[in-house]
């Protein structure tokens, strides 16, 4: 018999039911508005994360709430990551890593050959962006209904 570690993070598909999920969903986009100004904001809510070409899952360890993000539709080839958010007490422990793998394991799965993002370019996105570059996002142009400004970017990685 063996036991799975007490420290382990378990990513499951996200439970809108459970207020502690809706709690970081408000709390990042609590954080987008915080660093970007009205109107150049994409973050979706979780009205717009239950739409069914969204996959959105939650990361746990035990009863810990860690973190979020979600994996979104766009064409038979590609997707784009929304959503992701790691809780501030949990931020710089792997979670956002793992949960980036977990969503890019599943657009391999679907056949996507790219996943994108937008993102912010204020300096509280550095260490998001520094994730994705690691991983081998990189700049590229505008995709989606965006609109490129001051306060955005788009990272790209072909899978």
């Amino acid at each position: 018999m063996t036991t799975e570690p007490a420290d382990r993070i378990h990513i499951v598909p996200g439970n809108f039911a459970d207020p502690r999920v809706l709690g970081l969903l408000r709390e990042h986009l609590a954080g987008m508005h915080g660093n970007s100004p009205p109107g150049s904001v994409y973050a979706l809510g979780a009205a717009a994360l239950q739409a069914p070409d969204v996959a959105f899952f939650t990361a746990w360890r035990a009863e810990a709430l860690l973190g979020c993000a979600a994996l979104k539709y766009l064409d038979a080839t590609s997707g784009e990551l929304k959503s992701m958010r790691t809780a501030s007490a949990y931020l710089r422990q792997g979670v956002a890593s793992q949960l980036l793998e977990h969503l890019l394991t599943l657009a391999r799965s679907r056949g996507y050959t790219r996943v994108s993002l937008e993102i912010g370019s204020r300096p509280a996105f550095e260490p998001a962006i520094a994730l994705y570059r690691k991983r081998g996002f990189q700049n590229g142009p505008v995709f989606g209904d965006y609109l490129a400004t001051d306060f955005n970017q788009f990272l790209h990685l072909d899978l």
